[in-house]
């Protein structure tokens, strides 16, 4: 297959797939063209995935395409927008048409599902490399930003924590306990297939005071709300929502995975005490949990309570690409 035989068989889409309301152009030109709803500001964000960096060689192709895509979407979640389209720029070892089927298939489900057309691109020979921008849209006074946290906020998130990177431990080969096959199952799932939090990122438009989505670790993530608004967090150990499959775990791994473990894609939002109501109403109409795991104090940094109320002594580090140690 040429370069454009690859395009047009894996990732060309039929014209439904393009919100008509978006997108003017999409691929085959020198540029797309998107149409902004009125009033409306764009929101960018790109995200890259390296082989043996960011996913093991010969990971499954579909769950691959779903992941690109999906850590792209979680962004435009955590600022409250709505998705126009998105770019695709694919490095590839060899044109291996059973990969690219799968691969185009987990990421074209995830962009119809997401209302998120593929508008253009670039494809070249190279080590599998993956790199996805991704476009949406939302009222600038809406935007849900991370320097808008204030002293007494509560602090919430989304969903579970630590599944993850229970999943990576499994397939990483770590010493641990033995488990539910069914459990395993589901911590992978988690890796692999995380869940972009897009319509629990629209609901929080007026409510939310400071917003971001978990993909380093939640104390790492959260660490950048602190700093962008000039504040302090105390998070209750007992509060943070582990995730089922951590039940296999002692207490001290769980916590690990669920304060700094990485790729939950969930949410950590800010919000008022007088908007508690309202967040827990949009959990309800969501079906999604929401829980509150502290508060916003006067200060620097984040302490992590025990149910005492005695800080926890915790080396706490994100993950990091440059760090080497």
């Amino acid at each position: 297959m040429s370069e454009f035989d690859l395009i047009a068989r894996y990732f060309a889409q039929p014209a439904r797939a393009h919100p008509g309301a978006h997108t003017l152009l999409g691929p085959g030109d020198d540029c797309a063209l998107l149409r902004l709803p009125p009033g409306e500001v764009l929101a960018i964000s790109s995200d890259m995935l390296v082989e043996d960096r960011h996913f093991f060689a010969g990971a499954d192709p579909f769950m691959l395409g779903h992941k690109a895509l999906a850590v792209n979407l979680s962004d435009l979640a955590a600022m409250g927008a709505r998705p126009l389209g998105f770019t695709l720029a694919l490095a590839l070892p060899a044109a291996d048409e059973a990969w690219l089927a799968a691969f185009s298939a987990g990421l074209l489900r995830l962009a119809r599902e997401a209302d998120c057309a593929l508008i253009g691109g670039d494809t070249t020979r190279g080590p599998l490399n993956i790199c996805i921008t991704v476009f949406g849209s939302l009222p600038p006074q809406a935007a849900l930003r991370r320097d808008g946290a204030k002293a007494g906020d509560q602090v919430w998130v989304s969903g579970s924590l630590g599944e993850a990177r229970l999943g990576l431990a499994w397939l990483s080969g770590e010493a641990l306990p033995d488990a539910d096959p069914a459990w395993r199952e589901a911590a992978c799932a988690r890796l692999h297939l995380p869940a972009p939090r897009l319509a629990l990122g629209q609901a929080l438009r007026g409510v939310a005071s400071a917003a971001l989505d978990i993909s380093d670790g939640l104390a790492g993530d959260l660490g950048h709300i602190l700093q962008a608004s000039g504040v302090a967090a105390q998070l209750h150990a007992e509060a943070l929502p582990a995730g089922p499959a951590l039940a296999s775990c002692d207490a001290a791994r769980r916590l690990e995975y669920m304060l700094s473990g990485g790729d939950d894609y969930e949410l950590c939002f800010c919000a008022p005490p007088a908007q508690q109501a309202r967040v827990r109403q949009i959990g309800r109409e969501l079906d999604l949990a929401l829980h509150c795991i502290g508060e916003i104090v006067p200060g620097r940094g984040l302490q992590v309570l025990d149910p005492q109320g005695l800080p926890l002594s915790l080396q706490l580090n994100s993950f990091d690409h440059f760090r080497t140690s």
